[in-house]
Parts: C-alpha cells; structure tokens; sequence
C-alpha cells in the first residue's frame, strides 16, 4: 500500500476518511477468511530523494523512511482496531513499546490466528 495513497487530496499526512475506507476494506478481507498482510509505505510523510541529492547520508534517509513507514503503519493499525479487526505492526527497526519487531516466524504465527500483520 503505497503511503501516497494515505494522503488522498491533501497531498501530504493521511486523510482519515481514506484511511478508514481502506480499515473497511481490509475487514472484508478477513471477515471472508483471508489472511492479510499489509506491505505500506512511508512516501506521504518523508521521500528521501531530494534529500540525497542535496548530500544527506544514504542510510540516514533510509532510517527516517522506515519511521515514516512505522508512522502510517501504526495509524492504520488504529484505524482496523477501531474497525474491530485485531492487527500487529511489525517493523525491521526495533522500536520497543510502539511496534513488534519483525520475525517471519511471528509473523506467519499472527497470519494463522487470523491478525493482519502491517510491515
């Protein structure tokens, strides 16, 4: 899900109305039995090519990515826990009390009780 889809007509952040929209979607999904996994970005809130243009460190650029990533990650996971639907973000960068680190094995773990799993 790309996070510029987030946005709607802002053009920048996340629109609620279309993050809602997409919690409901994701809910029939898992209401037919399906197992979700959601694969989102972060290219709303932070695009770090300018940035990299300019001379900002290549990984540092990549790092503040993934936050943003984890950002729309977390805001969609509110979205589907106030659509009644149980979902977990799991994210490569350790972030302790906001997300799960990501293990594949937890995560097909998560898709097997029926959660969907954000990365």
């Amino acid at each position: 899900l790309s996070g510029e889809a987030l946005q709607g007509e802002e053009g920048f952040g996340i629109d609620p109305k279309i993050l809602d929209r997409m919690a409901q979607e994701v809910k029939e999904l898992v209401e037919l039995g399906v197992q979700v996994g959601v694969v989102i970005g972060g290219g709303n809130l932070f695009r770090g090519a300018g940035l990299a243009e300019a001379g900002m460190n290549r990984v540092v650029g990549d790092h503040m990515g993934m936050l943003a990533t984890v950002m729309n990650g977390l805001a969609m996971r509110d979205a589907l826990h106030r659509a009644y639907v149980n979902a977990r973000v799991m994210s490569a960068i350790p972030l302790k009390g906001v997300c799960d680190d990501y293990n594949w094995a937890d995560a097909i773990r998560e898709l097997r009780q029926g959660r969907v799993v954000i990365f």
